[in-house]
């Protein structure tokens, strides 16, 4: 008996969130566009350049799973045209970058964070 390849459809990226109206107000007012699917308090999607971007509100039997505690890896990593305006709007929706812009090989980032305390990495490609 062989195995089926899996085949994919697409890959996006979702968050759960407890405070998920939050958290979805937080993304339509940083990238200024509204979810193009919407499910009042249970799941919005954005459709951004590059990437689909899902907000969930857990079931309450998981709800532990994404408590404040439980932290993941995860980084949303967002290329910007213009760091210093993107820091600017930030702090504008109350959420200031806590730390300094560093220099990567690929440019200059800074690290930020959402309601939920998701890490938001804002990158400015080098110009050369």
């Amino acid at each position: 008996m062989s195995l089926e390849t899996m085949k994919i459809i697409k890959v996006f990226v979702t968050l759960g969130s407890l405070n998920f109206d939050r958290v979805v107000k937080f993304y339509d007012r940083l990238f200024e566009i509204s979810p193009h699917i919407q499910i009042p308090h249970q799941y919005a999607e954005f459709d951004l350049p590059g990437l689909r971007l899902g907000i969930f509100h857990p079931k309450a039997a998981d709800s532990p799973e994404f408590s404040q505690s439980a932290r993941s890896g995860m980084s949303l990593c967002v290329e910007v045209e213009n760091l210093e305006a993107s820091i600017d709007r930030l702090s504008e929706l109350g959420y200031p970058p806590p730390g300094e812009i560093s220099i990567a090989s690929h440019g200059r980032e800074i690290y930020a964070y959402d309601p939920d305390g998701n890490r938001l990495i804002l990158h400015e490609e080098m110009r050369r």
